[in-house]
């Protein structure tokens, strides 16, 4: 990870200050994800063709939803860091990248999983499936990159050039199976209606927000954790991780 100019003590405090939000997006997950497999497993009726199989997509489509926007996040923050310079946006864009890979393989994984019984395969070369295995191999270039280089500026610069130009497997992804014939199937939720039952899009949509929410705790808590890395000489960090209350009696003291 980038080791260019050091962040301002400002900066720095701010992202330690971000524990008790990290705390609250974490409990927020937690809800959604016992809400969502309240209304999935339990509520939710068995598909008309698919049965009790298609209560995989309750994971499967919010992981590859935030597998999309994930990488859509590291492409900006790339691009800001390359514009203004700024190390926040690099660590930004390297923490929303290793989140990004969990879920672009977990898209994968369970996508296989409902392959077999449906289509007779782990595996297909369709089009839909395809690009996100690109997405995939994407983040892994992005994580290679930024820690190929002796000088980690070169690293951070590469890896963010790679993450622009990458941007464009998005539209590919998504547009996917309009463009061609492919076996994967379209969305069932779009911004004109759903044709869910309200049980099965309840359950998908507490599971979006239960991985929205995680990710976004991921992402401070690894933003974070580079920060304290980086600097973890300075008197600074040796202040943010004592007891709180250690030094709230350091400051009735002082």
């Amino acid at each position: 990870m980038s080791h260019a100019r050091p962040l301002e003590m400002e900066r720095l405090s701010t992202a330690v200050a971000k524990e008790r939000s990290i705390e609250w997006l974490g409990a927020i997950a937690l809800l959604a994800l016992i809400g969502a497999q309240l209304a999935g497993v339990l509520n939710s009726p068995p598909d008309r063709d698919m049965g009790h199989l298609q209560k995989i997509m309750y994971v499967h489509v919010p992981s590859a939803w935030n597998a999309f926007i994930a990488f859509f996040v590291v492409a900006i923050a790339s691009l800001l860091y390359l514009w203004k310079g700024k190390e926040q946006y690099d660590l930004v864009a390297a923490s929303a990248a290793e989140v990004g890979t969990l879920f672009t393989g977990l898209t994968l994984v369970l996508g296989s999983i409902w392959g077999r019984p449906t289509w007779g395969t782990y595996w297909v070369w369709d089009a839909r499936i395809t690009s996100e295995l690109v997405l995939l191999f994407l983040y892994f270039g992005y994580i290679a990159l930024a820690n190929a280089f002796e000088d980690p500026r070169r690293g951070d610069r590469a890896a963010s050039l790679l993450a622009i130009i990458g941007v464009v497997n998005l539209p590919i992804i998504y547009f996917s199976v309009h463009w061609w014939n492919t076996l994967h199937q379209g969305s069932s939720v779009k911004l004109t209606g759903t044709t869910m039952h309200v049980a099965m899009l309840t359950a998908m949509l507490l599971m979006t927000l239960a991985f929205w929410a995680y990710a976004f705790a991921v992402v401070f808590t690894r933003t974070r954790a580079i920060v304290l890395e980086r600097d973890r000489h300075a008197s600074w960090t040796r202040e943010s991780a004592r007891p709180a209350s250690t030094s709230a009696a350091a400051g009735i003291r002082t």
